[in-house]
């Protein structure tokens, strides 16, 4: 017999308006979830048109052009219909149809520019074609050839075959110092012209090396936030913050004032006797510049993560350890550093992050020893136009930062970063 202070099995709770109180909750919850949902639409719309968008873009442009096949039909057509045929007349004859097309809609020049980024120096030839194309008579093989004997080139044809597909990875070839060869193959490219594998090795060499500075520079910095009193902690927090405030662009500036031959720095060496006037040092366009400059811009991304970690770090343990017999060594060893390695794995990948894509102050105070692969990026961007080998770039550059911060999340744990 059931307890009569107890409802009965069958019996279900409702609200006052007689809804089932099971049924109440879930649709406050689904209400609650929907609001939610909608305060962050603006966010996830703006992350989106910023951020998703734009990386996608890249990322198709990286392996997409579509200037060659858009713009040559008949010499695609006959690509497609003869995979690894050797030209023949009526290659040589949709060559020249598409040349005298070309000529007529001022594209002769696009088309041109997309095989100078697999052959270099190949622009004119076809822009200087396309203005003849349509005095020529048959046979179109030795007419074209008469123009040039560049038009016989077996590594022209094997360019042209690779960019009638409007996809390619040609684009990735060409990021790895890779070239189309005479047999039509890609190839290493020659020692003197391979420069993007050097500039990948560089960047990542300097940013760990960078990196690094910024951490043993920092650590003791971060570790006398946390101890010093209040009053002197925040003045030391002013003076970590107060470049962290300053304009990118002062602050590189007022480095080159610092390091060039005439500079303070060498001033002062000089005055001192440490260097003679005609031994001053060379601290600017090279990978020194670029290693200071860098490390000092980026050292609050270090010390900021590092004084929130050590901040939190009782004292008392410290007191604890020495107690019990360990040494100053000993106690920073097992007991405090081990307590800190969220912070110097968040300020780690942060700086070398940055590190990996800054620009301005490589291509201010580097030269050409002290660029990364950032300025390259940029050069095809803004100087070369060959957006398409500048996205595989960044795209490779992309794949690198991620593959690191998945290694980060294996080793330490995202869950573990503390950003300050």
């Amino acid at each position: 017999m059931a307890s009569p202070h107890l409802p009965a099995e069958t019996e279900v709770l409702r609200t006052v308006d007689g809804v089932p109180l099971k049924v109440a909750l879930a649709v406050a919850s689904r209400r609650a979830r929907i609001r939610a949902f909608f305060l962050v639409v603006p966010l996830l719309i703006f992350v989106l048109l910023t951020f998703a968008v734009p990386i996608g873009q890249m990322l198709a442009r990286s392996f997409t052009d579509d200037k060659f096949s858009g713009n040559m039909v008949e010499l695609g057509r006959w690509f497609d219909a003869n995979r690894k045929a050797a030209p023949d007349e009526a290659a040589y004859a949709a060559l020249v149809a598409d040349l005298a097309t070309a000529s007529e809609e001022r594209t002769a020049g696009s088309i041109g520019t997309r095989i100078n980024y697999e052959l270099p120096g190949t622009r004119s030839l076809f822009t200087s074609a396309a203005r003849k194309a349509q005095s020529l008579e048959p046979p179109y093989k030795e007419a074209i050839i008469a123009l040039d004997k560049d038009w016989a080139r077996a590594d022209l044809w094997a360019a042209m075959r690779s960019a009638s597909a409007a996809a390619t990875l040609n684009f990735y070839q060409a990021a790895l110092d890779r070239q189309i060869g005479a047999d039509g193959r890609f190839e290493a490219a020659p020692v003197e012209s391979q420069i993007y594998v050097k500039l990948f090795i560089r960047t990542f060499v300097l940013s760990i090396l960078i990196t690094g500075l910024c951490l043993i520079l920092g650590f003791p910095i971060a570790h006398l936030l946390a101890v010093l009193p209040l009053r002197h902690a925040s003045l030391l927090m002013i003076l970590v913050l107060l470049p962290f405030w300053t304009s990118l662009l002062v602050r590189t500036t007022s480095w080159m004032v610092l390091l060039q031959s005439q500079g303070v720095i060498n001033d002062v060496l000089v005055a001192l006797g440490i260097v003679s006037d005609d031994g001053r040092l060379q601290l600017m366009y090279n990978q020194a510049g670029t290693i200071i400059a860098m490390t000092h811009i980026l050292l609050p991304f270090m010390i900021l993560p590092l004084y929130s970690v050590m901040k939190t770090i009782p004292p008392s343990y410290a007191r604890a350890a020495r107690s019990l017999g360990a040494t100053s060594w000993t106690t920073f060893r097992r007991i405090y550093l081990p307590q800190t390695v969220s912070g110097i794995g968040a300020g780690g990948i942060l700086c070398f992050i940055l590190a990996v894509g800054y620009y301005i102050t490589p291509a201010l105070v580097g030269g050409a020893d002290g660029t990364l692969i950032s300025n390259q990026i940029a050069f095809h961007m803004q100087k070369s136009l060959n957006w398409s080998l500048a996205a595989a770039l960044a795209a490779m550059l992309l794949a690198a930062v991620l593959i690191l911060y998945w290694a980060y999340d294996r080793i330490i744990g995202i869950d573990n970063m503390k950003l300050g």
